[in-house]
């Protein structure tokens, strides 16, 4: 049996869906966006049918439906750009995401891509109702929240990922299958950074939802987890942060935002008591603004047998523009330009293939194809999977406020915080 096309809700509109922000479109390597350009490709390649998008503020629409029609209906040939908006006719309401999903019906899907304290409440609005769910990282902020979502995605036999796209990246998935190889673990170093025009991108939220450890760590944490998983665990966590740059002139966040987080993580291997290892994973926001890139991104394993030395943001692949200077390229997440034909090119970058990865594991367990669970197996970034990413982050981030070590361990299937 063919598996049938799927029907999609996007919900949030900003940068990682349509490209554009509040203030225009996007400044960052996301120019057109990342979901929606992926969804009208795979539209026109017969997996996707009906796309809705749902954000706050209907008012938004027109803007946004001009941005894509010039820049993806205007640069790549036969892509339909047609969606229903939530909400409608101008309005503002921050519940709009109900009404869209009210009017999907089972087996259909949603992708998440909106601030962080409105994950858990979306996802299981949608996964009650039968829907599959993509959901950006981090899943949600707390651990308790994680475990619900695993229960629930369950309960209702659909599909649940988290979008932790570089495990897609060709350089991370190989680096990982080396690692794999050098024995028991010792030692991760995590980088991670964006430049301080971010916090301007981001000032809705930065530092009142979410923090940057919460926006960014979550990639390499969630890799390191991936290259551990079945090997260690992590059992205490301790958190450090610098601050006064965000806060200050020009970008006046608010009082308690932090401009960098470290998270210094104890783990245990579950298959010799007598091998601990370290990870540290820092991330921030308040990178100079023309270093060349856009993350700077770099990540360290050291096992019993070898190492592991990983720059994601220098590709050998560099730029230079008179107006702007130096800039490096990372051609590996999305391609934007078109093929020789004239159509949309990218279907190879990670960026793509994370969200084409989840469409096609809701299909297949709409044709009955495949079962939810099946895909917690083989290394997907599925809901359960990725629950010790959770884990850690939810640590860090009361470590942070309460000034104290906060351990993990394992009640009976379940992960908790002590």
């Amino acid at each position: 049996m063919a598996a049938p096309k799927l029907n999609v809700l996007m919900c949030g509109t900003g940068e990682y869906t349509t490209g554009w922000t509040g203030s225009g479109a996007s400044k960052s390597d996301k120019k057109i966006g990342v979901v929606g350009l992926t969804l009208f490709d795979l539209r026109r390649l017969g997996k996707v049918d009906k796309l809705g998008m749902v954000g706050v503020n209907g008012s938004k629409f027109p803007a946004i439906r001009e941005h894509l029609a010039q820049n993806i209906g205007g640069v790549y040939k036969d892509m339909d750009l047609s969606f229903d908006e939530f909400p409608k006719n101008g309005q503002i309401d921050p519940e709009a995401y109900k009404q869209a999903i009210d009017g999907l019906s089972a087996g259909d899907a949603v992708i998440v891509f909106t601030p962080d304290p409105t994950h858990y409440p979306i996802c299981m609005y949608a996964i009650e109702r039968g829907i599959h769910i993509l959901v950006t990282k981090p899943a949600v902020k707390l651990l308790s929240h994680h475990n619900e979502l695993i229960a629930a995605a369950k309960k209702h036999n659909v599909v649940c990922f988290v979008e932790h796209h570089k495990r897609f990246d060709p350089v991370y998935s190989d680096a990982k299958a080396k690692a794999a190889n050098l024995g028991e673990f010792n030692f991760f170093s995590a980088w991670m950074s964006q430049p301080k025009s971010q916090l301007e991108t981001f000032r809705a939220w930065a530092g009142k939802d979410s923090d940057i450890s919460y926006y960014l760590s979550s990639h390499h944490i969630d890799i390191c987890c991936w290259i551990l998983q079945g090997k260690a665990i992590p059992t205490r966590v301790v958190a450090s942060a610098a601050t006064g740059i965000a806060t200050s002139e020009p970008y006046n966040c608010v009082s308690e935002t932090e401009d960098t987080i470290t998270l210094m993580v104890d783990w245990q291997s579950t298959t010799s008591p007598t091998h601990k290892g370290v990870g540290v994973y820092t991330a921030s926001w308040t990178a100079p603004l023309k270093s060349g890139v856009h993350s700077a991104q770099h990540w360290y394993y050291m096992a019993e047998k070898g190492e592991v030395n990983v720059d994601q943001a220098h590709r050998g692949y560099d730029v230079v523009v008179d107006d702007s200077g130096k800039a490096w390229y990372n051609p590996f997440y999305m391609k934007y330009s078109p093929s020789e034909s004239g159509h949309f090119d990218g279907q190879r970058g990670y960026g793509y293939v994370s969200i084409e990865k989840f469409i096609d594991a809701a299909r297949s367990v709409n044709a009955g194809l495949t079962k939810p669970e099946d895909y917690d197996l083989n290394g997907l970034p599925t809901i359960a999977n990725t629950v010790l990413t959770t884990a850690i982050l939810n640590a860090g981030r009361i470590s942070l406020d309460e000034k104290r070590p906060v351990g993990i361990r394992k009640e009976g299937d379940t992960w908790v915080l002590e």
